[in-house]
C-alpha cells in the first residue's frame, strides 16, 4: 500500500521539545512558495506576533496557539501556582486577541486553560506543563480528525467531474476534501482566486493543489462573477472563519461577492467549518477585522500606486444564509438556517474546538 504524502502546508507549525531548544517554528506563509523559511518563536508573545502579522493563517493559528500555550506553561512553571495560573490566562488573552474575527484561537485557548481546573495542574510546576502539553496535543489531534471528517462530508456533496471554484485558502479542510474525493475516485478540476492582497489563493491553495496532482486555473478576484456566469464552474467551495448560529458565513473578504455571483449563476455554495460558533447566535457582536490599508498599496513588495493614495482593507465579509447551500461540518452538512442543530449532535462532555 502506498502512503500518500501530505502537502507541505499540512505541517506548517512545529512545537520543539525542550531538549531541542524549545520554541515553535512556523512556516512563513507570507513568502511561500517563493521562499520556504520558518519563523522561530521563543515565547508566547512571539507566537502572538506571528499570528497577528500573518506568518500563518487559516488552520495555522489553531496549531500555533496550542503550541504557544505550551510555551507559556514552560515559561511559568517555576512561579507560584497562583501567579502561574494568572500568567497562563494573560497568555491566552494575548493569543485570542490576535485575529478577533476567527473564533478558533479563542476556542483553543479556552480548551487549554480548562486544565487549570484540574487539581494537579493547578499546583503549577511540571504538572502544569504536562497538563497543558497533553491538552494542546489533544486539540491538534482533534482538529486534524475534524478536518478529515469535514473533507469526507464535503467530497460526498461534489459530483464527479466537477469544476470547483475556491476563494482564499481553506487549509486542512481543503486538503481533507481533496483527499476524500481522490479516495472516492472522483475527477475534479479547480479554479482558484488570486485573493489579494496576501495572494493566499495564488501562493497557498494553487501550489497545494499542484502538489496533490492537479493543474489549477488561477483567476483574479475581479473575474469571479464572469467565470461563474460562463457556466464553467459547478461548485463554489470555501472555508469559514466563523459561522453564526443563524447561518451567516464569515470568511475572507470577497466571499460574499462570490456567493452572490454563484446564486445568480445557479452554482451551489458549500462553506466548510469544523463547527458553528456557539457564542455567536447572530452577527451582532462579531468583530470584523480591518487591517492596515497600506497592505493594499504594494504588490510583491513594490508600490502599485502613488503617494497620497489611502488604502482600505476590510479583511472579512459576512455571507447571509440565503446565499449558502450547505454548511459542512465535521458532523455532516447542514442547511444554514439549521446549523445550530450541530450542538444537539455533540455528545455530552465533548467540547467543539
Amino acid at each position: 500500500m502506498t502512503t500518500r504524502r501530505l502537502p507541505q502546508l499540512a505541517d506548517s507549525v512545529r512545537l520543539l521539545a525542550e531538549d531541542d531548544g524549545s520554541g515553535v517554528d512556523i512556516l512563513d506563509r507570507r513568502v511561500y512558495p517563493r521562499d520556504v523559511s520558518w519563523v522561530h518563536c521563543r515565547t508566547v508573545e512571539d507566537v502572538a506576533t506571528a499570528i497577528r502579522d500573518m506568518v500563518t493563517q487559516s488552520s495555522g493559528p489553531v496549531f500555533a496557539a496550542a503550541a504557544g500555550m505550551v510555551l507559556a506553561a514552560r515559561a511559568n512553571r517555576s512561579r507560584p501556582a497562583g501567579a502561574a495560573r494568572d500568567a497562563m490566562r494573560e497568555a491566552g488573552s494575548l493569543l485570542a486577541a490576535t485575529r478577533p474575527t476567527n473564533n478558533h484561537v479563542r476556542d483553543v485557548v479556552a480548551s487549554t486553560l480548562a486544565v487549570l481546573d484540574d487539581p494537579a495542574a493547578s499546583e503549577g510546576g511540571a504538572a502544569l506543563v504536562e497538563s497543558v502539553t497533553t491538552a494542546a496535543e489533544a486539540i491538534v489531534a482533534r482538529y486534524r480528525e475534524s478536518s478529515a471528517a469535514i473533507g469526507r462530508h464535503t467530497a460526498a456533496l461534489i459530483p464527479d467531474g466537477s469544476t470547483v471554484l475556491t476563494h482564499c485558502w481553506a487549509d486542512q479542510f481543503l486538503i481533507g476534501a481533496v483527499t476524500a474525493a481522490q479516495d472516492a475516485g472522483k475527477s475534479l478540476s479547480f479554479v482558484c482566486t488570486e485573493t489579494r492582497p496576501y495572494l493566499q489563493g495564488a501562493r497557498l491553495t494553487a501550489p497545494t493543489l499542484v502538489e496533490m496532482g492537479y493543474t489549477p486555473t488561477l483567476i483574479t478576484d475581479g473575474m469571479v462573477a464572469g467565470v461563474l456566469a460562463s457556466g464553467d464552474v459547478d461548485v463554489l467551495l470555501t472555508a469559514a472563519d466563523r459561522v453564526t448560529l443563524d447561518g451567516h458565513v464569515v470568511n475572507k473578504v470577497g466571499t460574499f461577492t462570490a456567493a452572490l455571483a454563484a446564486r445568480h449563476a445557479g452554482v451551489p455554495y458549500l462553506a466548510m467549518v469544523d463547527h458553528p460558533d456557539a457564542q455567536s447566535p447572530t452577527m451582532d457582536g462579531v468583530h470584523m477585522e480591518e487591517r492596515d490599508g497600506a497592505e493594499l498599496l504594494t504588490f510583491a513588495g513594490a508600490p502599485t500606486t502613488v503617494a497620497g493614495v489611502v488604502g482600505r482593507y476590510p479583511a472579512f465579509d459576512a455571507t447571509p444564509p440565503e446565499l449558502v447551500t450547505k454548511i459542512v461540518t465535521d458532523r455532516g452538512a447542514f442547511d444554514p438556517a439549521r446549523v445550530g442543530e450541530y450542538f444537539a449532535a455533540t455528545p455530552a462532555g465533548e467540547v467543539a474546538v
